[in-house]
């Protein structure tokens, strides 16, 4: 997710999304500790995401 497009969500969407970000993390934190998850380079995909998104929601604030 580029930041360009964080910005560009509304105050509501963009509260939501560190959520629904979590929740994705832990899924595939699920799948590699079982073994499923093929694409390994996704888990600090969402990592970065879920911090990008905090830093514009803290960027609004200010």
């Amino acid at each position: 997710m580029k930041v360009s497009d964080i910005k560009s969500l509304s105050d509501e969407e963009l509260n939501q999304k560190p959520v629904e970000l979590s929740h994705e993390l832990f899924n595939l934190r699920f799948q590699h500790a079982s073994g499923q998850l093929e694409n390994t380079a996704r888990l600090s995909q969402i990592a970065k995401d879920i911090a990008r998104v905090k830093t514009v929601i803290r960027e609004r604030r200010k």
